[in-house]
């Protein structure tokens, strides 16, 4: 009997905790009410709603589909953000959590390593719980990984540029790496911090949280700017991407479609 190499291993594992994240996500968003839904998220720009709906389309996109996708948006990936994102949406609150449950326990995926879908699982998790405030206990090996993975890469968010030059350490957990001025706390706030959500940056120590904390308010993340090409200036009237045709539909925020 052959057994799996250690490295699909880790890939099959790393895909059973972005199935954890999700159910559990899932879970805590069942009893919502539509205010709730419509909470601000800490993604600028975006509810919480329409954070999961960020979520349910990035699980549903293969590398040809999400290709193509950048190809209708000429290269604009706020833009294929944003498409994406209004295509999830559905007409009600249910039906995007609908939406989020049947893609779930799936592995599709953008081109990129699993460990960046664990991430974004995790990072748009406490977007959506933080203002409603709900709490995860979230397994410290899982978040441990998670920071390794921002500490070394900018694919999905800016984040090794965010740290560079400063020394992280973990508070409770063996997550550390860098040199320069210390910044100190929990694991998950600093990978909270290190993708560039300044709130967080309230519970870490040390003499490199300020420069950190500058660090995310001077280069603003993906959503943060897909949620400007979503409400702000149209760039064309291509009519794959034309937000008028895109987001005016049941179930939209009637702000989506204003163009300016």
């Amino acid at each position: 009997m052959t057994h799996p190499e250690p490295a699909t291993r880790r890939h099959s594992a790393t895909w059973s905790l972005i199935h954890a994240e999700r159910a559990a996500l899932a879970g805590d968003l069942a009893g919502l009410t539509d205010r709730q839904w419509a909470t601000p998220s800490l993604c600028a720009g975006l509810t919480v709603r329409e954070v999961l709906a960020h979520l349910t389309a990035g699980a549903s996109l293969g590398p040809a589909r999400w290709m193509a996708g950048v190809i209708r948006c000429r290269f604009d990936f706020d833009r294929q953000v944003a498409m994406r994102l209004a295509e999830q949406l559905g007409a009600t609150p249910a039906g995007t959590l609908a939406r989020f449950r049947r893609v779930s326990t799936g592995t599709t995926k953008p081109p990129l390593p699993a460990v960046a879908m664990l991430g974004e699982a995790i990072v748009h998790g406490e977007d959506i719980r933080r203002p409603l405030g709900l709490h995860r206990d979230y397994p410290i090996t899982t978040l441990t990984r998670v920071a390794g993975y921002y500490h070394g890469s900018d694919l999905v968010v800016l984040a090794k540029g965010r740290v560079r030059g400063l020394r992280l350490a973990a508070t409770d957990g063996p997550f550390g790496a860098g040199s320069g001025p210390l910044v100190s706390g929990t694991t998950l706030a600093l990978i909270m911090a290190m993708t560039g959500r300044t709130l967080y940056c309230d519970e870490l120590d040390g003499d490199g949280a300020a420069i950190l904390r500058d660090h995310g308010t001077s280069r603003p993340d993906a959503k943060t700017r897909a949620a400007k090409a979503i409400r702000g200036s149209d760039r064309g009237n291509d009519s794959d991407v034309d937000r008028t045709r895109v987001l005016r539909r049941p179930g939209t925020h009637s702000r989506w479609a204003r163009r300016r």
